[in-house]
């Protein structure tokens, strides 16, 4: 069969039947026009019917008998339809990410299920604002009911399941206030996924000059039937939301369709509220407790032009709508859009992608943008536009940063600085709320010495030894390996540890400290209960704690107003983590972490508690100098041929036998650097070299070009296509956000 040429094509575009491709032969007069991701038209059936369908693979091997099979009858050239579209997205995923087309189907095709018809409940303020106000006046006691209250003051019907997921309501508040008459429950049996408020939309804002800009040159830039890539670096509070729903307006008012993507741990009720008032019933709303059946019936909407706006995670991205005409992607920063999965694609270079086919804009935002995001804005392949202004009127925290080795020569071996100790006994006296966030990231044992803040590096990579539990201290970029020390080689001291501190032993150690405090610990230990994330923030919220310690899901996205204070316990964690990202995740983090304080009436502190007080990642974040943190950071980026400076290929090579696995990462790696004449880091073990009995070696290529690295991984393919008793499995991460 070598010498025939074959295609894979899928009949019916659905979720459920991508799996189930059939093989056609390319008749001579085709092979030009059929490519992967194309539209067909191919007998099927007994009756030869010709129907369409859409070619998922190209290959020259099948297990069917020439005799029975048929040939590609045509490519239609027509207009391209919706599913047209969704095919030529996965082929450009597929091709750009590496995996396979079904894998990469399944991602932009949502899943048909059929669950059971859902009710939606809306809470309806029964009594007058005036009545509402005089049981707050003398009820100050019971938080919850004080929250729901004070919502409905703004707003006199709000959904139910906002007020459950964004404020955190209990059954037995709604009860109590159903039975004292200040609220009713009404009942709608609805679609999936919709959301309904019968509100009057709000009046625009006015907008500052600076914000009016932004609008006005996209608008212009629209009006020209000019699509670009538009980056907004706007500092906390500067209004990047108001110029969102600003454009959004704006595109609506064309007839087109807007998707929003925010971390999840951002949708904030606020921030939902804003959308909902200011466009009514036209809202979707995802996130990751929507049921299958769920998200169908919002793409359902989507397609049938009953919702102009859905705003979601990542995957609201392949909301099917008819008419796209803005992606805005905020906290452009944050790592979970990039997909852990194959294909593992990343949001923004896919949502520039689906703008490109659909003659549409993207907007990208961000207090912290990614240094990938700015560079391109830097060298104009994005628009850049700056908010420097605060418009909340708060003033940003007072900053302290604590030098743990300065504690040490002191005397002070606590978990916890001089400077916080005092801050905490502080704030439990005026009865305030303090939120110790312990930064975990890249616990995989950097080991540093805590006399003079040396850290062990690899002399090759510049990022920091991993300590394994033979004692020997490797590198997950390159393999380099050597012997754990016994004194510090820069100042002599015994005290070269590796980090192991966790959020239970410093829950441990406040409750000694502080006998009288109350704590809550929120983790992955305390959050495995499906509402136990909600019920930890809901007493937080209540004030039934006045310590909450946790990891980063504590400083992301919250607003407690009576939090004066954050302690950051142990910044390094992050900051040397065998990840070339390291400085510029920790600088996110800080700065994230320090907007947690301060967000009420009462000015706010944060303790930054670090070894290496002088680094440039926490000295900017201290200033909230984000371009004197990019300068520096793209320097040593440039210097060492990182992304977005050049482009990094991380290919993974996992499997259930040792020696095999190694074997054929060694090949394929050998095979590289035969057949491109490049340089190949390593292969070497993974940083976690084996999981639930499945060996890993990880190899990574660099190149200035993607292009380049792309023809790279479709060499890799197609050696792996050829072994028929392949048993390991092989995954691509382009420009990784994380180490393996």
């Amino acid at each position: 069969m070598a010498e025939l040429s074959l295609a894979k094509v899928i009949i019916n575009i659905s979720h459920e039947s991508v799996d189930r491709p059939f093989t056609y032969i390319i008749p001579e007069s085709l092979k030009e026009r059929v490519n992967l991701g194309s539209a067909v038209s191919v007998p099927f059936g007994a009756g030869n019917t010709l129907k369409k369908g859409y070619v998922v693979e190209l290959t020259d091997h099948t297990d069917v008998a020439p005799e029975k099979l048929k040939e590609i009858a045509d490519v239609p050239d027509k207009d391209i339809s919706l599913s047209d579209k969704r095919i030529a997205l996965a082929a450009w995923m597929k091709r750009n990410y590496g995996s396979t087309m079904i894998a990469a189907l399944k991602t932009v095709i949502p899943v048909k299920e059929k669950v059971k018809e859902s009710v939606k409940k809306t809470v309806v303020r029964k009594k007058t604002p005036e009545e509402i106000e005089a049981y707050i006046t003398g009820n100050k006691r019971n938080a919850a009911q004080l929250r729901l209250l004070n919502a409905l003051l703004d707003e006199e019907r709000i959904p139910k399941s906002i007020l459950d997921d964004k404020l955190h309501i209990l059954a037995s508040t709604y009860k109590k206030l159903e039975e004292l008459g200040f609220i009713d429950i009404e009942e709608e049996r609805i679609v999936r996924g919709a959301v309904s408020m019968n509100v009057a939309h709000d009046s625009h804002m006015k907008l500052s000059p600076a914000q009016q800009t932004i609008v006005d040159e996209v608008r212009d830039d629209f009006d020209k039937n000019i699509h670009k890539t538009y980056l907004i670096h706007g500092i906390t509070g500067s209004g990047k939301t108001e110029v969102y729903m600003q454009i959004i307006d704006d595109v609506i008012g064309r007839g087109r369709q807007a998707i929003v993507l925010i971390p999840e741990i951002s949708l904030t009720y606020q921030t939902l509220m804003r959308f909902y008032k200011r466009f009514g019933d036209r809202v979707c709303v995802m996130n990751s407790t929507l049921s299958k059946g769920e998200k169908y019936d919002i793409y359902r909407q989507a397609i049938e032009g009953e919702v102009d706006i859905v705003i979601g995670p990542r995957s609201a991205l392949f909301t099917p709508f008819n008419n796209l005409g803005v992606i805005i992607i905020d906290e452009e920063h944050e790592g979970t859009y990039k997909s852990e999965t194959m294909p593992k694609y990343h949001a923004r270079e896919t949502a520039i992608e689906l703008a490109r086919m659909n003659n549409a804009s993207v907007i990208l935002g961000s207090a912290t943008p990614s240094i990938d995001s700015y560079y391109r804005a830097k060298i104009g392949e994005y628009k850049l536009f700056t908010l420097t202004e605060r418009l909340t009127g708060n003033q940003l925290p007072n900053v302290i940063v604590s030098d743990l080795r300065k504690e040490l020569r002191e005397g002070n071996r606590s978990i916890l600085s001089r400077d916080l100790q005092e801050l905490i006994e502080d704030r439990l006296n005026k009865n305030e709320q303090i939120m110790l966030f312990l930064n975990r990231r890249g616990m995989a044992g950097f080991v540093s010495c805590r006399a003079c803040g040396f850290v062990v590096k690899c002399p090759h990579c510049d990022v920091s030894l991993s300590l394994h539990r033979n004692g020997k201290l490797v590198c997950h970029y390159c393999g380099y390996t050597t012997d754990n020390y016994k004194n510090c080689p820069q100042c002599g001291s015994k005290y070269i540890l590796g980090f192991k501190a966790g959020t239970e032993q410093v829950e441990e150690i406040v409750q000694k400290m502080y006998p009288k405090a109350r704590t809550l610990r929120m983790d992955a230990d305390t959050t495995k209960k499906k509402e136990s994330y909600e019920e930890i923030l809901s007493r937080f919220l209540d004030h039934e704690a006045d310590i909450l310690i946790g990891t980063q899901m504590i400083v992301k996205g919250h607003d407690f107003k009576n939090v004066t204070l954050m302690g950051v316990l142990a910044a390094d964690m992050s900051l040397f983590a065998a990840d070339y990202r390291a400085p510029e995740k920790t600088f996110d983090l800080l700065t994230q972490a320090a907007g947690r304080a301060g967000r009420g009436d009462k000015p706010g502190d944060v303790v930054i508690q670090t070894y290496q007080p002088d680094h440039y990642a926490i000295s900017f974040s201290v200033d909230q100098d984000y371009e004197g943190f990019y300068e520096e950071e793209i320097g040593y980026r440039d210097l060492m041929d990182y992304p977005p400076a050049a482009h990094m290929l991380s290919v993974l090579v996992t499997g259930a036998d040792e020696k095999a696995c190694e074997a054929l990462a060694a090949n394929l790696a050998m095979g590289v650097r035969e057949h491109f004449k490049t340089l190949v880091i390593g292969p070497a073990p993974a940083s976690v070299s084996k999981i639930n009995d499945v060996y890993r070696q990880v190899f990574y290529l660099k190149h200035k070009s993607y292009d380049a690295l792309v023809e790279i991984k479709d060499f890799l393919e197609a050696a792996l296509s050829t072994r028929k008793q392949f048993k390991e499995s092989v995954f691509f991460d382009f420009d990784p956000q994380n180490g393996y």
